[in-house]
C-alpha cells in the first residue's frame, strides 16, 4: 500500500522535501523565541537600558519574519506537493481501471471505483499534506520544546513527561475504537453513489413512472445511514478536544505552582521569573505539538482504510493480458469456436455459454437469434476479448485471440453493444472514436451507409451540432445509426452488431443490412436480432438456447428443421399482419 502510494509522489518529491525542511527551519525559530524572551524578562527585571530592550525586540522581530517566512514556504510548497501527488494517484487509478477486463469492473463495481476515485483520493490526500507538514512539524516541536524547557527549567521540564503517557493511552482507546466505524462508513458511501448513479441513469423510467417520493425516501434513508455512522464516530473523535484542554491545564497549573515555590524557596537562584515565563509558553507549544498529532492520528485513521481501497484497485490484475510476443495482424475476419465454454466469474455456478463449435468464414453475414439470456452477447465479446473463454478456443483468422496484441485484435473487431453510448461532443467528434483522422468525406459516407446522413443534415449544425451526455438529444433509433456509423469508420474485418436496430423501422433496417452486404462484402457481419427480418437474408443463422446451439442454417433450412426459429417466425409474422 504505502509502495503504491510513495509511488505516485515522482515529479513532486521537490517540493514533497522542501516543505519538512522549512518546517523544521519555522519551529527552531519558534523554539528560541521563548528563551529570547525571557532574558528580556530578565534583563528588565535587572533595570536594563532602552538600547537593550531595543536590541531584543529587533532580535524577536527578525526571529518571528523568519519563522514566518519559513512557515509561508513549507505551506506552498506542501500544498503544491500534496495536490501534485493527488493528481498522479487519480491518474494511476484511471489508468488501471482502463485497463481492466469486464470481469475486474464485476468485482468492484461502477460505484466502489468512482467513491476511490474521488472521496478516497481525496481523504488520502489530505493526509498527504498532514504527513509532510504537521507530521513533521508536531514530533519536532516536541522534541525542541521539551530540550528549550530543560534548558529554561531543569527538572521542572520532566511534568510534561508525566502526561504524556495519559495523552497516548487516551488516543489509544479512541483510535482503536473508531477504526471499524469507518471502515463501514465507506462500504456505505458505495451503496449511496451506486444510488445517485442508479436513479440518474434510470431518471426517465423514474419520472415515467412517478417514483421520485420513493426514490428521495430511498436516497435519504441511505444518506441518514451514513450521517449516523459518521455521527457516531465524531462523537468518540470528539473527546480528543477536552483530553487535550485537561493535560494543557494540569500542566500549566503544575508549572506554575511547583515554579512560584521553587522561586520563593531559592530567591530566584534556581528558576528565574523570565524562565518561568518560557516554561509556560513551551508547556503550550508541547501541547499543541500533541493536539497536532492527534489530528493526524484522526485523519490517518480515516485515509487508512481509503487507502487500503486505493491499492486494492492498484493491485488488482487484470484478467486479460497481452502474450509475451503478440501477433500484431488479422489476417482475415473468419472466426472458429472451438469446444467453448465460458461463465463470468469462477464463483459461478452455471455456465452462461457451453460446447459451442461454430465455423464462420470470413465475409460471411451471420445472423443470432435467441430468447433473453440464452448468450447471445456473451458469444460475441469473446471474440474481441471482452472476456475470455473458460474451456476451449476462439481463433480470428485461423489464430487464438489469446496470442493477439489486444489493441490490434479490437481495431480490428468493431462491436455495436446493446447500450448504445455516444459522449458529450460534436456529432463528428463522437463518429472519430471509431478514426481520429477521418476526413468530411469519410463520416459522410459511413452515416450514408448507416442511414444516418439524412437525420444529419436537419441538425442545427449538421455534422458540428451538439451531442448531450449519453445522446440524450437524439432518439434512440438516431443513437443507433451515430453508434453504427462510428463502427464503419474503423473499416474493421469483423462487425457486430449486437440488437444494434432494434430502435429502428424496418424499412431503415433494410437498407442498412442492403448496405452493408454491397459496401462491405469482405467484412465477416454477425447480427444478434429478435426480429427474424433482420436476419433471414444472412449467409447462416444461429439459433442460441440455453447457452447451446440448438441449430445452425439458412432461414429457409431453419424453417424446416428447427422448431424454435419456426415457432418465432411465424408468431412475428401472425404479429405483423394484426398490425397491418
Amino acid at each position: 500500500m504505502i509502495r503504491h502510494l510513495l509511488a505516485c509522489v515522482r515529479e513532486y518529491k521537490r517540493p514533497a522535501i522542501l516543505s519538512p525542511v522549512f518546517i523544521a527551519a519555522e519551529v527552531v525559530f519558534e523554539c528560541f523565541i521563548p528563551m529570547i524572551t525571557a532574558n528580556l524578562i530578565n534583563e528588565i527585571e535587572a533595570g536594563c537600558s532602552m538600547a537593550v530592550i531595543t536590541k531584543y525586540g529587533l532580535i524577536l522581530t527578525v526571529m518571528a519574519l523568519l519563522s514566518l517566512t519559513c512557515g509561508v514556504l513549507a505551506g506552498s510548497y506542501s500544498a503544491t506537493a500534496s495536490a501534485g501527488f493527488a493528481k498522479n494517484l487519480r491518474h494511476d487509478l484511471f489508468t488501471k481501471v482502463q485497463d481492466f477486463s469486464f470481469s475486474n469492473i464485476d468485482r468492484f463495481s461502477t460505484a466502489s471505483l468512482v467513491t476511490r476515485l474521488t472521496t478516497d483520493v481525496t481523504h488520502v490526500q489530505m493526509s498527504f499534506m498532514m504527513i509532510i507538514r504537521i507530521a513533521v512539524r508536531a514530533p519536532l516541536m516536541l522534541v525542541f520544546a521539551f530540550v528549550m524547557a530543560y534548558i529554561s527549567g531543569g527538572k521542572l521540564a520532566f511534568v510534561f513527561a508525566g502526561i504524556i503517557p495519559f495523552l497516548a493511552a487516551g488516543f489509544l482507546l479512541i483510535i482503536r475504537r473508531v477504526m471499524p466505524m469507518f471502515r463501514a462508513v465507506f462500504r456505505k458511501y458505495d451503496d449511496l453513489n451506486a444510488s445517485v448513479q442508479e436513479n440518474i441513469k434510470g431518471i426517465r423510467v423514474v419520472k415515467s413512472y412517478v417514483r421520485e417520493g420513493y426514490e428521495q425516501q430511498r436516497f435519504g434513508a441511505a444518506s441518514d445511514r451514513l450521517r449516523r455512522d459518521f455521527t457516531d464516530a465524531e462523537k468518540i473523535l470528539a473527546f480528543n478536544m477536552p483530553l487535550m484542554q485537561v493535560a494543557i491545564y494540569v500542566c500549566n497549573l503544575c508549572i506554575a505552582f511547583f515554579g512560584a515555590r521553587l522561586i520563593i524557596q531559592t530567591g530566584g537562584v534556581a528558576l528565574d521569573l523570565g524562565n518561568m515565563v518560557s516554561l509556560l509558553t513551551y508547556s503550550i507549544q508541547i501541547l499543541m505539538s500533541l493536539m497536532m498529532l492527534s489530528m493526524i492520528f484522526v485523519m490517518l485513521t480515516m485515509s487508512v482504510q481509503s487507502a487500503r481501497r486505493i491499492a486494492e484497485v492498484l493491485d488488482e490484475e487484470s484478467d486479460l493480458k497481452n502474450p509475451e510476443n503478440p501477433v500484431m495482424e488479422v489476417p482475415d475476419g473468419s472466426i472458429d469456436f472451438d469446444g467453448v465454454s465460458f461463465k463470468y466469474s469462477a464463483k459461478a455456478k452455471s455456465r452462461a455459454l457451453r460446447d459451442i463449435d461454430l465455423h464462420i468464414p470470413s465475409g460471411a453475414t451471420v445472423g443470432i437469434i435467441g430468447g433473453t439470456g440464452v448468450g447471445k452477447t456473451s458469444l460475441t465479446q469473446l471474440i474481441c476479448r471482452l472476456y475470455d473463454a473458460t474451456e476451449g478456443t476462439v481463433r480470428v483468422g485461423g489464430i487464438d485471440v489469446k496470442d493477439y496484441d489486444m489493441t490490434v485484435l479490437r481495431n480490428q473487431v468493431a462491436m455495436v453493444l446493446q447500450k448504445n453510448v455516444l459522449f458529450s461532443g460534436s456529432v463528428a467528434e463522437n463518429l472519430r472514436w471509431g478514426k481520429a483522422d477521418a476526413t468530411q468525406e469519410e463520416l459522410e459516407r459511413v452515416c450514408k451507409l448507416a442511414q444516418a446522413d439524412e437525420f444529419i443534415q436537419t441538425l442545427p449544425g449538421g455534422y458540428d451540432a451538439h451531442i448531450e451526455q449519453g445522446g440524450t438529444n437524439v432518439s434512440g433509433g438516431q443513437r443507433q445509426r451515430l453508434c453504427i456509423a462510428r463502427a464503419l469508420l474503423k473499416d474493421p474485418k469483423i462487425l457486430i452488431l449486437d440488437d444494434s436496430t432494434s430502435a429502428v423501422d424496418t424499412r431503415t433496417d433494410a437498407l442498412l443490412r442492403a448496405g452493408l452486404r454491397q459496401t462491405l462484402p469482405h467484412t465477416t457481419k454477425l447480427i444478434i436480432a429478435q426480429r427474424i427480418s433482420s436476419v433471414q437474408d444472412a449467409d447462416m443463422i444461429v439459433v442460441l438456447e440455453g447457452g447451446r446451439i440448438d441449430a445452425c442454417g439458412t432461414h429457409d433450412e431453419l424453417m424446416a428443421s428447427c422448431a424454435i426459429y419456426r415457432e418465432v417466425a411465424q408468431s412475428q409474422q401472425m404479429a405483423g399482419e394484426q398490425n397491418g
